[in-house]
């Protein structure tokens, strides 16, 4: 391989899934983009467990592995006898300190920076959110102000319809003949 590593940023983006309201990426998927054997990923992790504390790392229950197997069109993740470990975005940050070789550092620093762009979205989508939120409550406000103005315009025609009634009307009283 030459000075860079290229993986398309869509695989990766394509492997990290949301378990427990936490972006994960599985130790299957972790270890094909490392070039290695899950088992020899996952005995590093054990080596090096105080390393990865739950919020780094977890195993998934059934449920989860059950759930995540009913997304995939063809499941190519049988066979396995254990269930996978999830990492979190701090998880894969450390797996570079126990994963040696220049193509494991490579594809973490890629890794990282699409969880760094995944982020940087979420929040400018956070800010277009609250931006629409601002102009639909002012929307809202808006038309309560335009049906208050067409109920005033109401009571206005109300008003000068009284108005022209009392000036139309016919007089009450005694009326005089002169003639």
């Amino acid at each position: 391989m030459a000075n860079t590593l290229a993986i398309p940023d869509e695989i990766i983006t394509s492997k990290i899934y949301l378990i427990r309201n936490k972006k994960v990426m599985l130790d299957e998927d972790l270890a094909d983009l490392y070039g290695v054997e899950t088992r020899r990923l996952n005995e590093q992790v054990k080596r090096n467990i105080a390393r990865f504390p739950l919020d780094f790392m977890f195993q998934i229950t059934i449920n989860e592995y059950e759930s995540l197997i009913s997304q995939f069109a063809t499941s190519n993740r049988g066979g396995r006898r254990k269930l996978p470990y999830a990492f979190t975005e701090q998880g894969v940050a450390m797996l570079s300190g126990v994963l040696h070789g220049e193509i494991a550092v490579k594809v973490n620093i890629q890794i990282m920076r699409v969880f760094t762009r995944m982020r940087e979205m979420l929040e400018s989508h956070k800010e277009i959110l609250t931006k629409l939120e601002h102009l639909e409550r002012k929307d809202i406000e808006q038309d309560e102000k335009i049906l208050l103005i067409f109920e005033y315009l109401k009571q206005l025609e109300q008003a000068r319809k009284q108005e022209l009634d009392q000036k139309n009307r016919n007089p009450i009283g005694y009326k005089r003949n002169m003639g």
